[in-house]
């Protein structure tokens, strides 16, 4: 891998680069949550303003951190990468033993009506991890052991922890994105397909034994579909191209369980109708096309997987969600970035793209000559 780097100062001030315009859609999605949120909850019976004022909090806590996370040394924390690890895994650990228990899952920690998901934050500390590790034995990737045993073990004792929470979604999300990574650093197709495969089994034998979790995977496939889903189906017809209106919705007026949050994005088909959820789908798009051409100027190998994997939280986690809500794939209780309700992910939100934040300033100080960047070497 070459290393040789020139200066260009010029493009690192560049106000028209890959993470303005990650930021940009970062706060445009952000304003457009405010405004379904208010609109969602304004019959709830703690108040119109509750979840508007816990999530404008949770906006300037989010800005904070963003702003540490974009001026914070990377590879100066890369020093204390297994701690991290290490931090994040008995935090998961801990969950399991006094976690809060919310409909039979223990996800949280904290006390009365302050909480965090700390699996939302475990994402991030498997990322970094892994881009750790796999930076540093790159040249031992294509081995069985080295490159493939142990990093996948690191994959599977975040993941493992989440999902005996239980929670599914968040650990297929682990599983999905570290095999990504795996892939693109230079794991072999041999151990990889194998692997899916493995996992996919396990999955479906989990699945298969907890009935309730089962019937949630296949319902969204019948014509009988769950109360939830028919209600947020029934929000998007309702709102047509044009929408209804901003606050003129009715699917949140006690129809639609989970309005402020899993399901905020029927709220947005029936106020703001057909353009503006497309409009959505383009900014999720826009966040993953900028990501990948931000790649392009990767220094390193750690830095390539670490903003890779940031991306590929914010936009795969979108994915689910929107599929989920339009039938597309099965029931799963798991936000849209940036818009629903819920202080953990938006907080993660905000470190992902203070990290993206921190790369460019870095990278656009030190950049690759043209075409000597990581992304033309890993798709080589």
């Amino acid at each position: 891998m070459r290393t040789d780097r020139a200066d260009h100062p010029a493009q690192s001030r560049s106000l028209v680069n890959p993470a303005t315009i990650i930021v940009v859609c970062a706060l445009g999605l952000t304003f457009l949550g405010l405004s379904i949120l208010f609109s969602a909850s304004a019959w709830f019976k703690k108040g119109p303003y509750f979840y508007l004022n816990k999530q404008l909090i949770g906006v300037v806590v989010a800005g904070a951190l963003c702003f540490v996370v974009s001026r914070i040394n990377l590879d100066y924390l890369r020093r204390y990468a297994w701690w991290i690890a290490g931090g994040c895994l008995v935090l998961l650990a801990l969950v399991l033993v006094v976690g809060i228990n919310v409909n039979g899952s223990r996800r949280w920690l904290g006390y009365g009506s302050a909480r965090l998901q700390v699996s939302e934050f475990a994402k991030l500390g498997m990322v970094f991890c892994l881009a750790h590790y796999l930076a540093l034995n790159q040249t031992r990737i294509g081995e069985f052991k080295r490159g493939f045993l142990y990093p996948l073990g690191i994959v599977g004792a975040f993941a493992g922890l989440t999902i005996l929470e239980p929670d599914f979604g968040v650990a297929a999300l682990m599983v999905a994105v570290g095999l990504v990574l795996l892939f693109l650093a230079g794991a072999k197709w041999r151990y990889i397909i194998p692997t899916i495969a493995l996992v996919g089994g396990l999955f479906s034998l989990a699945v298969m034994h907890n009935p309730n979790r089962l019937r949630r995977m296949t319902e969204f496939l019948s014509e009988e579909k769950s109360y939830q889903l028919r209600q947020g189906l029934a929000a998007f017809a309702a709102g047509g191209i044009e929408g209804a209106g901003l606050g003129q919705g009715r699917q949140q007026l006690s129809y639609l369980p989970e309005a402020h949050t899993d399901y905020i994005f029927s709220v947005v088909g029936e106020e703001l109708g057909l353009f503006f959820t497309l409009g959505v789908v383009a900014v999720f798009t826009t966040v993953l096309i900028a990501g990948l051409v931000h790649l392009r100027r990767a220094p390193n190998l750690f830095h390539f997987l670490l903003v890779l994997g940031c991306v590929l939280l914010i936009c795969m986690q979108a994915i689910i969600n929107l599929g989920v809500v339009t039938a597309v794939f099965p029931t799963k209780g798991m936000s849209l970035p940036f818009i629903s309700a819920g202080l953990s992910n938006l907080l993660l939100m905000g470190m992902l793209v203070g990290v993206i934040l921190n790369t460019q300033r870095n990278w656009g100080r030190a950049a690759l000559p043209r075409g000597a960047g990581v992304m033309r070497e890993v798709m080589a």
